[in-house]
């Protein structure tokens, strides 16, 4: 399996953009490039020089990528879009420097006359050491830095990211010229392409901020022993997925439930950390629930948009200036507009209770299975009357705390809505998310005691914490036989990997034309790739899924359209064919792109190159070459793909990731059977737990250890003749 690098890519705000709009606004996005081709868009922000995005990617590459580039646009519907600023992410930087870097990165200007804003000077340099070659990063300091604070200044650090680990420099307060001087090292890999990321980040922005075989109860507390705050979110998701594409998502999240519990003593903090079973549980819940949440809370939350009504019942943050009173010729009291909010708002959180109450069945079977066992477990560790409510806390700390919530206060990210909410819809939001975490919380006193304005949902919310009891008590109760059997039922399904519309396009004459495109309802399975005239008509197979060669983007000015991608595949004669399907936008068209090829990555005959163009007349448009079975002038991008909850399960990629990971953390797991053996051979009794722990330590070690011995004995990964020390800067 050849090796790809996980990029991840948040896209968080802007700050003191210049205006290009005759308003003195602008209208900002952003465009994140791979090697000059685009592969997301974010949401429009209308009419701020301080837009926030608040998106977050996980994009797959082919290690031999170049450069990543953001830019930053304003959006125009009269004219082109103006470009703003671009930040560029380069190998480049290094190639002239086999030797090591020493110098500013800075970022770099589209436009000769715009200002960039921002710099840090860093020294790299390869140094020998009798375990092997490592790569030392200096953070030396930063000059002209973009204020964050309401203070004028910002709390700069700088994150430095390489071969799976992650070190951080110290804080320094209200800087925007900070000095730190500190270096860090890591193990540099002959022939490896890993890319050095360099991050800088003001403190307040994130603020928010097993391998089990035998022994996993051992195992599982030094994984997360040893895992930094940072990544853990990404070893939880990555385990999870390993385990739920073998069927033993239950099993694995039922181990960590037994963990947690057992050090955990009092109630009220149960699954209220960072832990490893909270990631874990989390990523579950987006894995296996996306849908189910989509069915729950997708007509409330487009209801709030439709509607945009004014709301709020804090009194302090009330303005009525900003809504009529209907018919009256006079503006609404502050009693009117609270009043008129709280009915609002119980109205949205009674549809939501309602459509949870109803939604039992609909719930899938794992995520169902998973709550009765959490429910049983926390019922056995706290069996006193006065924890009775503590089991369904735990159910819905996660449910609605930790899934429900997070969705409401931002249905782009859970991919409820296209477009971020303006500032009147995401109050509402924000309110009824909170009043969803009261329900979740049971209604207890000290939720109520934090915000007394809540008060008028009062009556919902108790009425709510009912409704929310009897549909876990409803949950967790379902028959294991009959469990069985929807799970039967539901291994038999060829599973769903994408849908939506898409515009087909028909060939005639000698080439394509645009009237051609015709637009259906596309599905693509782990089987196929079919279409009908609706979401409910018969479907019918185009494409094989075995028959698939290749899918890429087309070249903008082959149809003078936008988000066109060709699909090439065998027919059942094994003649080649190609079809031309049209996106709405240019995230639908990577997305699709990328579920086309994680489902087709293992088959054979795959292409290495293609046609960006089409055959019109007697040539390619983009070549003119012009026997039309010629090989592509273009290389093919099987794996440049996306990273999203609903994206098949890719074991090898998952055991890579994880192996990566704990190749980050060795020399801790060294140190910690360190310790392990040296208080084994000090105890005079045998320590049982702790024996066991030792064991289970020194088989991972080994394991990780031949599992280097095979890469390194690998062809696909000897060194080349001239050692590749290239490695990609991020600023």
């Amino acid at each position: 399996m050849a090796k790809r690098s996980s990029l991840s890519i948040r896209i968080v705000e802007g700050k003191n953009l210049p205006a290009k709009d005759i308003s003195g606004s602008s209208d900002p996005y952003c465009i994140v490039k791979v090697d000059n081709e685009p592969i997301i868009r974010t949401a429009t922000v209308w009419k701020t020089l301080c837009p926030f995005w608040g998106e977050e990617y996980q994009v797959h590459l082919p290690p031999t990528f170049h450069a990543v580039a953001f830019y930053v646009m304003d959006e125009d519907a009269l004219s082109r879009d103006d470009v703003i600023g671009k930040v560029c992410l380069t190998r480049d930087t290094l190639a002239a420097h086999p030797k090591g870097f020493s110098g500013w990165a800075h970022l770099t200007e589209v436009d000769p006359d715009e200002e960039v804003q921002g710099e840090i000077h860093l020294r790299l340099e390869v140094v020998a050491r009798p375990r092997g070659r490592r790569l030392r990063c200096s953070v030396l300091e930063a000059r002209d830095l973009a204020p964050k604070d309401r203070n004028g200044a910002s709390d700069p650090f700088v994150r430095v990211r390489y071969n799976g680990r992650t070190q951080e420099t110290s804080i320094v307060k209200k800087s925007c010229y900070p000095r730190w001087n500190e270096t860090f090292e890591f193990e540099l890999e002959e022939g490896t392409a890993e890319a050095l990321c360099v991050e800088a980040w003001d403190w307040d922005l994130v603020s928010r901020n097993d391998f089990l075989g035998k022994g996993p109860g051992q195992l599982i507390p030094l994984i997360e022993e040893t895992t930094s705050t940072e990544c853990r979110q990404d070893v939880a998701t990555n385990l999870l997925k390993l385990f739920l594409g073998q069927g033993l998502a239950k099993d694995f999240l039922d181990l960590l439930f037994q963990l947690e519990l057992g050090r955990t003593s009092e109630a009220n903090t149960l699954f209220r950390s960072n832990s490893l079973a909270s990631k874990s549980m989390e990523s579950f819940l987006k894995v296996a629930g996306m849908r189910y949440l989509h069915g729950v809370l997708g007509p409330i939350i487009d209801r709030v948009f439709e509607e945009k009504k004014y709301v709020e019942l804090d009194p302090s943050k009330v303005e009525v200036k900003d809504v009529g009173c209907s018919g009256l010729h006079r503006p609404q009291t502050e009693a009117e507009v609270l009043e008129q909010s709280a009915q609002t708002l119980r109205s949205h959180l009674g549809a939501l209770l309602s459509s949870l109450s109803r939604s039992v069945r609909a719930c899938p079977a794992v995520v169902r299975a998973t709550f009765r066992q959490l429910f049983r477990r926390v019922r056995e560790r706290f069996p006193s009357a006065q924890h009775e409510n503590v089991p369904f806390i735990a159910v819905t700390s996660f449910l609605c705390l930790r899934f429900f919530s997070p969705a409401i206060m931002a249905p782009k990210l859970f991919h409820l809505r296209e477009r971020h909410a303006d500032a009147r819809t995401s109050r509402t939001l924000l309110l009824l998310a909170k009043a969803v975490q009261n329900v979740g919380n049971m209604d207890t006193p000290a939720s109520r005691a934090k915000e007394a304005w809540m008060e008028p949902l009062q009556p919902t919310v108790r009425q709510g914490v009912a409704q929310l009891k009897d549909f876990i008590t409803k949950l967790v109760d379902i028959e294991e036989k009959e469990e069985l059997d929807l799970q039967r039922a539901l291994s038999l399904q060829v599973p769903l990997v994408k849908e939506g519309p898409l515009f087909i396009h028909r060939t005639k004459g000698k080439g394509p034309l645009m009237s051609s495109f015709k637009k259906l309802h596309f599905s693509l399975t782990t089987e196929a790739l079919s279409f009908a005239k609706t979401p409910n008509s018969k479907k019918s197979a185009l494409i094989k899924l075995a028959n698939i060669r290749a899918a890429e983007k087309v070249a903008e000015k082959s149809f003078g359209s936008s988000h066109v991608m060709q699909v090439i595949y065998e027919d059942d004669a094994g003649k080649p064919q190609t079809v031309y399907l049209q996106c709405k936008c240019v995230n639908e068209l990577n997305q699709w792109l990328s579920a086309l090829r994680k489902v087709s990555i293992s088959n054979p005959g795959l292409l290495g190159s293609y046609h960006p163009g089409i055959f019109r007349g007697d040539k390619w448009s983009c070549c003119h070459q012009k026997d039309k079975s010629d090989l592509g002038c273009d290389k093919t991008r099987s794996r440049v793909t996306l990273q999203e909850w609903n994206d098949p399960l890719d074991h090898d990629l998952e055991a890579q990731l994880i192996y990566q990971h704990l190749l980050g953390v060795e020399a801790a797991l060294r140190e910690k059977h360190r310790e392990l053996s040296a208080g084994t051979e000090a105890g005079s009794v045998p320590t049982g737990p702790g024996e066991a722990a030792e064991d289970a330590l020194a088989q991972l070690l080994r394991v990780l250890r031949d599992l280097q011995e095979a890469h390194r004995s690998s062809p696909a990964n000897s060194p080349p003749s001239e050692p590749n020390r290239l490695l990609a800067l991020q600023t």
